[in-house]
């Protein structure tokens, strides 16, 4: 573990992010002309305002009146488990180095996670073999199943997995990184939009704590950070840049997926997609970044190719029919009638040329065998499963 900050250094650098005007990339000038926190401060007007004008000037030379609420909270947080809550700087050991890259990484990390990470290479070691897997909070049943299913094939060969503890493909994908990680392995990072004192969504709770135990939840934003939806989209740049490349399992043409991908292929990451339906609304944006140049992947192999090219996984992810169970005749017509679309029970009824009584039947046992889901509306859609 690297040494901790004391609470003196740990206020300049929260006082600089407080100070009005100072963004990431004006902290980052402020920084390489006059070195740590405490000499800006130090430094005469005059220097000062060459470099960032009068106004922010005369705003470093006082300080935040917010400021001495959050060193107390933010000093609280680190005691209160000094081997799991870090704060890492810009000159941090531990900070990753690919957000080094971008170009405005935030000036401070609040992490919380797994005490091997902060060694002096632990994250950015793992960042030399990650991908971030994104997609829809509202995915079909098979897109949570892909996002989850591929987390777990990609961990289990090594990648550490990156997303944004969101409802619907994010936490299916850190779901499946835990699945696949192996013991001791950086299983998961989740980059969240508040402050780590709070999670949210809520229902996420538990798994958040279980990502603490096996990997690291990061966050730009200070203690007690509310979820603002600025602030969402805005770490999508964080997931990208934390990534060798990004998976886009499910999205709308509006979703913010795709701007974690359009950040990806700006700082010269792959960007793959997974193909879908050309009727289903959640794989619009799939299909539109594959036409820009995304790569169209159908099994976990196909990231692997990319991204660790030597390695040949045995892949539980791949778009094959699903369970070793055989099928029935009787199920195998239904599951063919079925397709891979959402379908109600009079379109089945009419494609099968089967009786109700005995549609029902056969619908509830392949439900039952996990082979399709009822969805609402009244509609059945099946499922491909590893």
């Amino acid at each position: 573990m690297t040494g901790a900050m004391d609470r003196e250094e740990l206020a300049d650098w929260l006082r600089l992010g407080l100070t009005p005007g100072v963004g990431n990339t004006t902290a980052r000038r402020l920084l390489t002309a006059f070195g740590l926190p405490n000499q800006v401060f130090v430094a005469t007007a005059h220097s000062l305002e060459q470099l960032v004008g009068a106004r922010v000037s005369a705003a470093l030379h006082s300080e935040p009146a917010e400021l001495p609420a959050l060193l107390d909270l933010t000093w609280q947080w680190l005691q209160a488990s000094p081997q799991q809550h870090r704060v890492l700087t810009l000159g941090d050991p531990a900070y990753p180095q690919s957000l080094l890259h971008m170009e405005d990484p935030p000036l401070l990390l609040y992490a919380m996670g797994a005490p091997e990470s902060w060694t002096a290479d632990g994250i950015s070691t793992s960042m030399a073999r990650s991908v971030a897997i994104v997609g829809s909070r509202n995915p079909t049943p098979q897109g949570a199943i892909n996002a989850r299913e591929f987390s777990r094939a990609l961990a289990q060969q090594g990648l550490t997995i990156v997303s944004g503890l969101a409802l619907g493909v994010d936490g299916a994908a850190h779901e499946g990184a835990l699945e696949g990680a192996a013991p001791g392995q950086l299983a998961t990072i989740a980059v969240v939009g508040t402050g780590l004192d709070r999670v949210y969504p809520r229902q996420h709770r538990d798994l958040a704590h279980r990502i603490a135990q096996r990997g690291v939840l990061l966050s730009e934003y200070p203690l007690g950070t509310p979820p603002i939806s600025a602030n969402f989209p805005r770490r999508n740049r964080v997931i990208a840049g934390l990534s060798c490349g990004t998976l886009v399992v499910e999205a709308a043409l509006k979703s913010g997926s795709l701007i974690t991908a359009r950040l990806a292929a700006e700082q010269g990451k792959e960007v793959f997609a997974i193909p879908g339906s050309i009727h289903s609304t959640q794989a619009r944006g799939c299909h539109a970044l594959i036409r820009q140049g995304a790569k169209l992947v159908e099994s976990a192999q196909d990231v692997l190719e990319e991204l660790l090219p030597d390695t040949h996984a045995d892949d539980p992810a791949k778009g094959t029919s699903g369970s070793d169970t055989p099928e029935s005749d009787g199920e195998n017509d239904v599951l063919q009638a079925l397709g891979f679309l959402p379908m109600g029970l009079d379109a089945l009824l009419a494609r099968t040329g089967l009786d109700t009584a005995t549609l029902q039947v056969r619908l509830m046992e392949l439900e039952l065998q996990g082979k399709l889901v009822r969805m609402p509306g009244g509609l059945f859609q099946r499922i491909i499963r590893a």
